[in-house]
């Protein structure tokens, strides 16, 4: 899997907004941009993305901006990634065939595999919190995440 240019852009603006010392105040794009290093076009459609989602709230006006809209341990890395890119997957192979419906030689069981892929990766991403990368930041070690494993099919 490869997490895209938006699914890191959008990681670091909801870690930024959650660095902040007072949660509840707004912050502009402007100024997350200027925080972030990121293109504040870019920026925009990304808050708008996240929004849509619930990840995040906007106050208009004077002194608007963005502010997270849950707590930063209840945001997992896996949701801010499948907000602006979609379903967590290692490719668009379609689901395994059951009952014997296999097409091609081989094809079911590689098709199992790649949803087994996408699983563990969904797993893993969902295991870290923006509550984490904010100890990680500010110099606190997470303990390794115990990558968790399907039970097998038999």
């Amino acid at each position: 899997m490869r997490v895209s240019t938006r699914g890191d852009y959008a990681s670091r603006a909801l870690l930024s907004l959650a660095l902040r010392d007072d949660l509840e105040v707004p912050v502009s794009v402007r100024d997350l941009a200027e925080r972030t290093g990121l293109p504040q076009p870019y920026l925009e459609q990304i808050l708008l993305n996240l929004k849509g989602v619930g990840l995040v709230r906007s106050k208009r006006g004077v002194g608007g901006g963005y502010v997270l809209a849950r707590e930063a341990d209840a945001i997992t890395l896996a949701e801010i990634v499948a907000a602006v890119d979609g379903p967590i997957v290692a490719g668009d192979f379609g689901e395994p065939h059951r009952d014997g419906a296999c097409d091609h030689e081989g094809q079911c069981v590689l098709l199992g595999v790649w949803a087994e892929v996408g699983e563990h990766m969904r797993v893993h991403l969902a295991s870290f919190t923006l509550a984490d990368m904010v100890n990680q930041a500010r110099g606190s070690r997470r303990p390794s995440a115990t990558l968790k494993h399907p039970e097998a099919h038999s």
